[in-house]
């Protein structure tokens, strides 16, 4: 039997694109032996989601890495080490022949407790630059003849040259239901009929609320041409009703393949499962990245990348409602633009990481 365990959390984006692996996988270990389970943050919406995809899950304590000293720091270097303690003790029971990091503060205890047993260590980096879970993972993937996988070209160019033979280009995972979404199954979840324009406006999995300001300064602009699709965020307070042309939803889950394939325009933030899932299904974006004191910056350079290659305009984090109306307003009168960057978007989103991962591991393990 081959044993494969995965890990990552924090974040509905470390954990959707560890499952669009595990779904390819799951294609390729066809009438093989095999097991797949999953080890996360004991705390958070890591739990709901793994088990929500029909995946195994072993929970462990988890403490966040962070750059500078809180008074939190204590006691996350005590979570970090019950949880390094904790996944060895589930690898080696477990017997598992390779970890899959997906990264995230919650896949570093895993990686190390893997390294420590002997068992190669494999880890995806989505963003433009490697974040500080990948940078301090990459020790583990050294030491255990492992593989690293990176959505963009250019991010090769950061990482250690030790290690760039050891890495392949795969673009971000996309879960296969995104490439197989139905435009009129997310229609009919909206109720709304064929010939209504979709804008769907996406805050990330928490939402966002400059995102939310934004999309209620300009709304009556935006509905002068599209029905406005709005996914506020469920931690997010709304007041905003549902009227004629606006369609305001704290989350959408099973059906948000559906409804994004139903979009002609998306606007949102330029984390990785965004663009990605929009790119994979070849939609023009619009993007607003998170920025300032709180990010490392991977939205913006994620949105860089977008608009240099011709699939998104992006719209700075002060950008105001009056340059979003300006922007959607000249996409909606503009097909031919709208197609060009519909191309460039399926251009990025053909390369599917799912599958190139998938291939990977199986190789390394001789399945």
């Amino acid at each position: 039997m081959v044993n494969i365990a995965f890990t990552g959390g924090g974040t509905g984006g470390h954990i959707y694109p560890g499952l669009a692996v595990v779904e390819g996988l799951k294609t390729r270990l066809t009438g093989l032996d095999y097991r797949l389970f999953w080890i996360g943050s004991n705390a958070g919406m890591d739990r709901s989601i793994v088990e929500g995809a029909g995946l195994e899950f072993f929970g462990i304590p988890a403490g966040r890495l962070r750059r500078y000293f809180t008074l939190k720091t204590i006691p996350d270097i005590f979570r970090v080490a019950a949880g390094f303690c904790a996944a060895r003790s589930i690898l080696k029971k477990q017997k598992v022949d390779i970890l899959f990091s997906k990264g995230g503060f919650v896949s570093v205890p895993p990686c190390v407790a893997a390294a420590s047993l002997g068992i190669p260590v494999f880890t995806h980096e989505s963003d433009f630059s490697p974040g500080l879970a990948t940078r301090l993972n990459l020790r583990f993937v050294r030491r255990t003849g492992g593989r690293i996988f990176v959505s963009y070209a250019d991010t090769v160019e950061l990482m250690p040259a030790d290690l760039k033979d050891r890495i392949t280009i795969s673009g971000n995972p996309v879960r296969p239901v995104f490439r197989a979404a139905d435009p009129a199954q997310g229609r009919a979840f909206l109720g709304l009929g064929e010939q209504e324009r979709i804008l769907l406006v996406l805050g990330g999995s928490q939402g966002a609320q400059e995102v939310n300001a934004l999309i209620r300064a300009a709304l009556e602009d935006l509905r002068h041409h599209y029905t406005v699709v709005h996914q506020f965020g469920p931690e997010q307070q709304w007041d905003v009703p549902k009227t004629e042309g606006y369609i305001p939803i704290p989350y959408i889950r099973d059906e948000m393949p559906h409804v994004l394939a139903a979009a002609e325009l998306i606007v949102g933030r330029s984390g990785a499962g965004t663009v990605w899932e929009s790119a994979a299904l070849g939609k023009p974006m619009i993007l607003i990245p998170l920025s300032g004191s709180g990010t490392r910056g991977d939205q913006v350079e994620n949105a860089r990348f977008f608009e240099r290659e011709g699939a998104a305009l992006v719209l700075p984090g002060q950008g105001g409602a009056e340059n979003l109306s300006r922007m959607v307003s000249a996409l909606a009168g503009d097909s031919r633009k709208r197609e060009a960057m519909a191309e460039a978007a399926r251009r990025i989103g053909s390369l599917d990481g799912a599958a190139i991962i998938g291939d990977s591991i199986c190789n390394f393990t001789g399945v």
